[in-house]
């Protein structure tokens, strides 16, 4: 859980950081070439940090069940602190890339790690994948929450220094935790819907890896893969540029912190009275709406726990297809009717985490679990990592109605793939 939210918390600080460096730079120099600085552009950046998150979860997956994952969590903390630290000093969006480049490769690990923990060492699984996603949710809402507010008093790259110093901390933490990681298969867990394949340690070899590959993708978990993709596009297609977005919309003005707090307060923190600082109402929607998606986290685990998961895919992505058509019809309506989108929106986001979670779960094999989650991540967040980049290009050359369409598209896609998997196992 500790992990989960240091993962998150700077998985969601991104997104803040976006809209500064919007401003900040204008051109991104390769050497042999320059870039302008524009949604687009800054979309692909994000998109290779945010892609190898995604990516190096396969391999994570098979390390997991060579290795363990206190070795792989302890790793992800340590590189994910160092990430933070060499972003807080990049001089250019070069190097701004590396940062997440090193970010992304570290936390790839994680999610594989942590959720074959869980499934495998906790017998109540909805339960425990939920507590596990509230975890991931007060990282996902506190992480920005708290960066916006650093944000206002200190600069981004001291800012990102400072956020550098929990994971290293928790990563002395991890490194000397202890507990039973096959608890629930020792219990007796059942061996999926793919009790033909080898359950004992993992893959060995590249031969094993892709008999044990064939396996996963000749049965149904072909159709949860597709369900994953789905839920990182949408995922990522809504959060990367939402704080820049937001700021379009009237009653997301910046507001001068000079009009916000009494002269002695200002001077208690530093700020000159006449300066041009000021707060973004947009960071902090931003960090609300992912803050209350722990409602939904809970929600959903405590659902598979008691219903079929399938028809929990089903509604919760049919759920998300509606928010996304009236999202923009709501922010046009005032401030009102968008925080009631806005909250429903970051429940809907993540009650469907533990429910394809658990399906995973399902439809997988106990000793090949890593790198089922392997697969998972690789969807959700390799190739969900797309999702940054498709927004980037439809909000610079096309409409942000535009943007809702495709994503309501992702989860249109993503409902009806649960809801036959539903019938095909009533």
């Amino acid at each position: 859980m500790l992990a989960h939210g240091m993962v998150h918390t700077y998985e969601l600080a991104v997104p803040i950081f976006v809209a500064i460096w919007l401003v900040e730079f204008s051109v991104i120099d390769l050497g042999i070439a320059t870039f302008e600085v524009t949604t687009a552009t800054l979309g692909v950046v994000v998109t290779i940090g945010y892609g190898l998150f995604g990516l190096g979860a396969l391999p994570g997956g098979v390390l997991v069940d060579r290795v363990g994952s206190r070795r792989l969590i302890t790793a992800c903390l340590v590189g994910m602190g160092t990430s933070f630290i060499l972003l807080s000093l990049a001089p250019s969006v070069v190097v701004i890339t590396l940062a997440l480049v090193v970010w992304g490769v570290s936390a790839s690990v994680y999610h594989p790690a942590g959720l074959s923990l869980i499934s495998k060492g906790v017998s109540e699984r909805g339960t425990g994948f939920a507590y596990h996603g509230i975890a991931g949710n007060l990282g996902i809402g506190l992480g920005p929450l708290l960066t916006a507010t650093m944000l206002l008093v200190l600069d981004w790259q001291t800012v990102a220094g400072i956020l550098s110093v929990p994971a290293l901390a928790a990563a002395l933490y991890a490194s000397q935790a202890n507990f039973d990681p096959e608890a629930a298969v020792e219990a007796g867990e059942g061996d999926g819907d793919g009790g033909d394949s080898k359950a004992d340690s993992g893959v060995e070899s590249l031969d094993e890896f892709l008999a044990e590959s064939r396996k996963l993708f000749a049965g149904s978990f072909v159709l949860v893969f597709l369900v994953v993709m789905c839920s990182g596009l949408y995922y990522r297609g809504f959060l990367t540029f939402l704080p820049e977005l937001l700021g379009r919309l009237p009653g997301f003005e910046p507001i001068p912190l000079a009009a916000l707090l009494p002269a002695p307060v200002l001077d208690l923190v530093g700020i000159d009275p006449a300066s041009s600082d000021t707060l973004a109402p947009s960071d902090y929607f931003y960090s609300g709406l992912l803050l209350i998606g722990v409602v939904g986290q809970y929600a959903g685990g405590k659902l598979t726990d008691r219903f079929p998961v399938e028809y929990g895919i089903a509604g919760g992505f049919g759920s998300l297809v509606v928010l996304a058509l009236v999202f923009l019809p709501a922010a046009a309506l005032g401030i009102g009717p968008l925080l009631v989108v806005g909250v429903l929106m970051g429940i809907s986001l993540f009650i469907v985490q533990p429910m394809y979670q658990a399906t995973v779960a399902e439809y997988t094999p106990a000793g090949t679990r890593g790198l089922s989650y392997g697969y998972t991540y690789l969807g959700v967040f390799g190739v969900g990592a797309l999702g940054g980049t498709v927004a980037g290009v439809v909000l610079q050359y096309l409409t942000e109605p535009a943007l809702f369409l495709v994503l309501a598209g992702f989860a249109t896609v993503a409902s009806l793939v649960g809801l036959y998997l539903g019938r095909q196992n009533a």
